[in-house]
């Protein structure tokens, strides 16, 4: 891949999920809530029949390293900011949030995410915003 491809802004963006984030003292005995998380984004997804977020990749991974964030879901795209942002219920209305914050990681050209545009549940809760890989 040349240098100039590696730097191209991508359309696509993955939104990863930490599948294995749990508040403190949560029990190991349930299903983690990174995990609830990660199936609510991947059913919302299923049922978007509009097609809404055909831009948006849903990956989940085994930790993003924030844990005492949980739960984590992380904005990824060539050429672009990546975001990552933590506190976040397991639920369907965060699901639909981050699909949504996918969507605008994925249509900006440079993968910024103002705070104030950004859906409500992702307005608070950043744990880290990083530059656009230069290589």
């Amino acid at each position: 891949m040349s240098d100039a491809a590696a730097l191209t802004p991508s359309h696509t963006t993955d939104v990863i999920v930490c599948t294995t984030c749990r508040p403190a003292g949560a029990s190991r005995d349930l299903p983690a809530d990174g995990e609830l998380l990660f199936e609510a984004v991947q059913a919302a997804q299923l049922g978007d029949d509009a097609g809404t977020w055909a831009q948006v990749r849903v990956r989940g991974v085994a930790c993003l390293s924030s844990c005492s964030r949980a739960c984590s879901v992380a904005f990824q795209a060539a050429g672009k900011h990546t975001f990552v942002f933590g506190d976040l219920k397991p639920d369907e209305e965060t699901a639909r949030h981050v699909l949504d914050c996918g969507a605008m990681h994925a249509t900006a050209v440079d993968g910024m995410l103002n705070r104030n545009e950004r859906p409500e549940r992702l307005r608070s809760g950043i744990v880290v915003r990083l530059p656009p890989s230069v290589s």
